[in-house]
């Protein structure tokens, strides 16, 4: 089986949506349950290639802006807040070989705190 592919289907098989975006804000990669939480649930369609802002109120850009700015800065995974669905959302960095962020995914959990 192909890495790409490989790695694919592990990211599918994580039970909550993930988003990777690259440095532009361009969403380059969303995994089965990102495409059934914005797709199905939301109403958006063929995000893949669009602004992740295209997608996001305004409140919410500003605050990903801030974070991404802090991971620029090397900083790690970020905290943003709980979402409608009780969900807790983070943005992690994603970096090269030399340390540089090539980009972020967006990772979100239940909340399990009341």
């Amino acid at each position: 089986m192909e890495r790409e592919r490989m790695l694919s289907l592990i990211l599918d098989a994580y039970p909550y949506p993930i988003v990777f975006v690259d440095t532009d804000h361009i969403i380059r990669y969303m995994n089965r349950m990102a495409r059934y939480h914005y797709y199905e649930e939301r109403g958006y369609r063929d995000l893949i290639g669009r602004s992740l802002f295209d997608c996001h109120q305004p409140a919410s850009a500003e605050k990903i802006r801030a974070a991404v700015e802090k991971l620029k800065n090397h900083g790690n995974e970020i905290y943003i807040g709980v979402n409608i669905k009780n969900r807790r959302y983070y943005l992690n960095p994603v970096r090269d070989e030399n340390g540089e962020l090539v980009g972020y995914f967006e990772r979100f959990e239940l909340n399990l705190q009341k």
